[in-house]
């Protein structure tokens, strides 16, 4: 638990005066934080090196004694008297390159193994190979401790040069490409569902892992042809360590759903290739979207010293900076360093003597510190910042929270439902505990999947979203949707278009698609939507009088591309517009609608006898009789089931005197929106019961501020605004000039 939430994870080895090892995982820890910390580290550690002396001496075995093979000085002379020369003239010519080195010097050998077979010295031949390295080291090192001035002409502390390209391959989800100096790496970015994190059979710690990095180092890389078998320890310990590095700066889990892999192939290796993975997987992950905090660079810092034989004690060092494979192979210290702008995130350190005064370490990171700005300025001039989802290519990815119930229902049988998704869109749908994952190549499939899993399952209704819905039943008032997940909802026929509609039937058909919006519920809890939200709101059009409407009939997806057919006679025109001097004006306002449901609507239209099976079975009631006797006489309770709202007010249109309004015969010729002639049947507390004629009843609410002096058998224009859950015909007021 410490370690979870602690900045830094040091492990520090030594003897009682010198750093032996120094392995770190930080989250962006600064210089002189890191050298307090392996300061306090060091006498921590020296206190076990009694009881381990104290163990040895009472429980330890008699060492076993081992000849040395030494190479006597006459041969070592005589090999360098031979080879020195030649082999100086190679590391002083900076025009070298590693190869061209590496040829250089090999020919040397030769030449000293022909001068040493001709002469028959079958001692020197032995130890000849081992004997030229000593040369070669003695050379480099004191032309280092002595000028200053390293193998390739570079100084002290110089940086190789750089170069950095970032997108190289863009078919994939990110790449990119880094070298320095003769050292060149290939990263590549590859994104995936949070399924595919590898799992981790550990008895602690967590049980899968969603980043990975995999370091390859293939012969190629160093001129040489062989087969390529398993990983090896190197591979393993240098992809390690760079994915440590990149580890402090990645966005948390909960933030970021992929499941990241970096390949890292050395296409080219003189030294320090590890930390060139760091620096080309930093803007591989950038190229493919991730959004990383920093840059992350690294750099390996060596060191050559002088050594008093006698003591052991250094008696001079000098620090090199990004160093070469040969400065590794005959310096004395390896220190691999990675970390941001504002500190380190990853150390590893590897030193060929026994042990290496921890003063010398920490004078190690400052001058690490100095490289790594700037090579960090050099990738951000290549790549600054994560590229966008236009930009790239990386798939796209969406959580979801769902519950476990909606899931199953997703999932369908023996996950069927899911998996036909899968192979209808291509993407891959990752169920967790309450979440669903979604990971599609494209934006179009990723909305694709999305709509069928709010077709399947929904999702929260919001007023004022936007949702897509099938068309089951067509009610004179309006249509039921199915939609969000198997929810019913009424599109009333007042939502179908900015224009007056007179049948539901001209605008939508069962089956039909729509895209909805939905505006609320009713005070039965009903949800209520709208398809002329949805539409642009188009001005109106005269011709003679006569408007226009448009045709919103169309598929989910498809913008209206034509106009209703225009309407060629008054007869054709909706109830509710009439003309007045060539003015056509609206209803502006309806009481408040009392919603049916679908089953509600059908139980009632064959009670009543609007089903034509029924009508023509033997037994049927007849239909007036019914209406009479159940339907249309309504009761002081029917009255009170609803409040009325202060926006119920007037609907107020100008009409020609000599309208006639033609008295209601039976219930299948009142429709929405028609204005007849009723009279006063009853007053109630609420509101009126009216006579509509041919027996059948209405109702009228009173509002709060409207008129309520009526007397029976007063004659009322009204307007048939609704129909209750009974199928009583709800009125409203229509007022003449």
């Amino acid at each position: 638990m410490q370690l979870n939430l602690s900045d830094l994870n040091l492990v520090y080895a030594c003897t009682k005066d010198k750093t032996l090892m120094i392995d770190v995982q930080a989250r962006e820890i600064s210089e002189r934080d890191l050298e307090a910390a392996l300061r306090l580290a060091h006498p921590e550690a020296v206190r076990y090196l009694d009881p381990q002396i104290r163990l040895a001496a009472k429980a330890g075995k008699m060492k076993k004694e081992y000849k040395l093979s030494m190479v006597s000085e006459r041969t070592l002379d005589k090999i360098r008297q031979l080879a020195e020369a030649p082999i100086e003239a190679v590391f002083t010519d900076p025009t070298y390159g590693k190869f061209e080195r590496g040829e250089a010097l090999d020919k040397i050998t030769q030449v000293v193994k022909k001068v040493l077979e001709e002469e028959g010295d079958e001692e020197s031949l032995k130890v000849l190979p081992k004997t030229v390295d000593t040369v070669r080291k003695e050379v480099v090192r004191k032309r280092i401790i002595d000028e200053g001035v390293r193998v390739d002409g570079r100084h002290l502390n110089e940086v190789r040069p750089l170069f950095c390209e970032a997108g190289n391959l863009p078919q994939l989800h990110g790449s990119s490409l880094f070298s320095r100096g003769d050292t060149q790496v290939l990263c590549t970015v590859t994104l995936g569902a949070p399924e595919a994190a590898q799992r981790l059979d550990s008895i602690v710690g967590p049980s899968a892992k969603r980043f990975m990095l995999h370091y390859s180092f293939p012969p190629f890389c160093i001129n040489e042809v062989g087969r390529r078998g398993g990983l090896n320890r190197r591979e393993v310990g240098h992809g390690t360590l760079a994915e440590k590095a990149l580890l402090a700066v990645l966005p948390p889990e909960e933030d970021l759903r992929y499941t990241i892999r970096i390949n890292s192939e050395v296409m080219a290796s003189d030294g320090s290739t590890s930390m060139a993975t760091v620096c080309g997987g930093s803007m591989a992950l950038m190229d493919a979207g991730i959004p990383l905090r920093e840059h992350v660079a690294g750099v390996s810092v060596g060191l050559v010293s002088d050594i008093d034989q006698s003591t052991g004690t250094i008696k001079d060092y000098r620090i090199l900076t990004d160093i070469l494979g040969l400065e590794d192979h005959l310096g004395d210290m390896d220190f691999k360093i990675a970390g941001t702008r504002n500190g380190i995130t990853a150390i590893q350190l590897d030193i060929k003597p026994a042990g290496i005064p921890l003063d010398i370490v920490c004078e190690s990171l400052e001058c690490a510190f100095r490289a790594r700005v700037q090579i960090l300025n050099h990738m951000e001039r290549e790549i600054s910042a994560p590229r966008t989802q236009d930009e790239r290519n990386s798939p796209r990815i969406v959580t979801l929270k769902y519950g476990n119930e909606s899931l199953r229902r997703l999932i369908g049988p023996l996950g069927a439902l899911k998996r036909k998704i899968e192979e209808e869109t291509g993407a891959q749908m990752s169920v967790g505990d309450g979440s669903l994952t979604i990971v599609a190549r494209k934006h179009s499939i990723l909305e694709k999947v999305l709509d069928k899993v709010d077709f399947i399952i929904g999702r929260e209704i919001e007023v004022g979203g936007i949702y897509k819905g099938i068309v089951t039943s067509i009610k004179e008032y309006g249509a039921f949707v199915e939609f969000n997940g198997a929810q019913q909802g009424l599109l009333h026929i007042s939502e179908l278009s900015h224009e007056p509609v007179s049948r539901v039937s001209d605008v939508v058909s069962i089956g039909q698609q729509l895209s909805l919006k939905c505006i609320g519920q009713d005070l039965r809890g009903n949800i209520k939507l709208s398809l002329k939200e949805t539409l642009p709101r188009q001005g109106s059009e005269k011709n003679n009088g006569i408007k226009q409407t448009a045709h919103v009939g169309t598929s989910v997806g498809n913008v209206p591309s034509e106009q209703g057919k225009q309407r060629s006679s008054k007869g054709d025109l909706p109830v509710s517009e009439y003309e007045n001097n060539g003015v056509v004006s609206v209803s502006c306002a309806s009481p408040s609608i009392l919603i049916r449901s679908a089953a509600d609507c059908d139980e009632e239209e064959k009670s009543a006898g609007l089903n034509q099976n029924s009508k023509n079975s033997p037994g049927s009631i007849k239909r007036s009789d019914s209406i009479k006797k159940s339907k249309m006489l309504p009761s002081e309770s029917d009255m009170l089931d609803s409040p009325v709202s202060d926006s119920d007010q007037f609907s107020i249109t100008k009409v020609k005197k000599s309208k006639a309004f033609s008295p209601v015969i039976n219930t299948k010729d009142l429709k929405l929106g028609m204005k007849v002639t009723a009279k006063v049947h009853q007053i109630r507390a609420r509101g009126l019961v009216l006579d509509l004629g041919g027996g059948i009843r209405g109702m009228y609410r009173f509002v709060a501020s409207g008129r309520r002096d009526f007397e029976v058998g007063d004659e009322l224009r009204v307007k048939c605004s609704s129909f209750t859950s009974k199928g009583i015909p709800v009125m409203s007021m229509v007022e003449d000039d």
